[in-house]
């Protein structure tokens, strides 16, 4: 295992009890129903019935996987960005300079969520909205964004506690400029600029080369 491979593994989604196959297909079929009625009228449009219809489930089971809309649409975004790692696992960014890296594959994950704003609101919305109970669902998406920075910075050695620190700064500018531009008090270009100076923090917390 490389040093970035052993990096990304220590922010990976924790274990749980396996589902079975048929358990992981009546969980695809509810994120997906969430995604479809979140993409096309935000936060308000996703009521649990409405969600338990779509998937082919009973309501008493949507509330077994998921026992708040809030835990569901939290689930969601970690689906969403478990997709978009994957995506930019496959089509990594160019270039030497890490925290271009890291800014460019922000933005392109920004970019993402911006082709479904209704979606996005949602997710964010919940976000806000979590209580403790939500809090292993939003650890989750964070460890994610934090592997998707990791990735992107293509470290040779386990990171130190500065850029982890790094990291975290960045990861909540990120999450900062994504409320900022769904409430309209932001434009792309301003995400842009925010993005790529925050990711400075990464050549400042690199450690110097012997």
């Amino acid at each position: 295992m490389t040093a970035e491979a052993k990096a990304v593994s220590t922010v990976t989604t924790p274990a749980s009890p396996p589902l079975t196959e048929r358990q992981e297909a009546r969980r695809r079929r509810i994120l997906h129903a969430s995604a479809q009625l979140a993409s096309r009228g935000g936060f308000d449009a996703v009521q649990m019935r409405e969600v338990a219809e779509a998937a082919g489930v009973a309501l008493g089971t949507l509330y077994r996987y998921f026992p708040s809309k809030v835990h569901l649409l939290v689930a969601t975004m970690q689906d969403q960005l478990q997709h978009m790692h994957t995506t930019l696992r496959k089509r990594p960014p160019a270039g030497d300079d890490p925290a271009a890296r890291v800014a460019e594959t922000l933005m392109r994950a920004f970019r993402a969520l911006q082709r479904e704003p209704h979606l996005a609101d949602a997710m964010v919305r919940a976000l806000t909205f979590a209580d403790r109970s939500v809090s292993p669902e939003v650890d989750t998406v964070s460890r994610l964004t934090t592997a998707i920075i990791l990735d992107a910075m293509g470290l040779e050695a386990p990171p130190t506690a500065e850029q982890l620190s790094a990291v975290r700064v960045i990861e909540h500018t990120w999450h900062s400029a994504l409320i900022t531009w769904l409430s309209g008090r932001a434009s792309i270009a301003q995400v842009k600029i925010d993005i790529e100076t925050v990711c400075r923090l990464i050549d400042l917390t690199a450690p110097e080369k012997s």
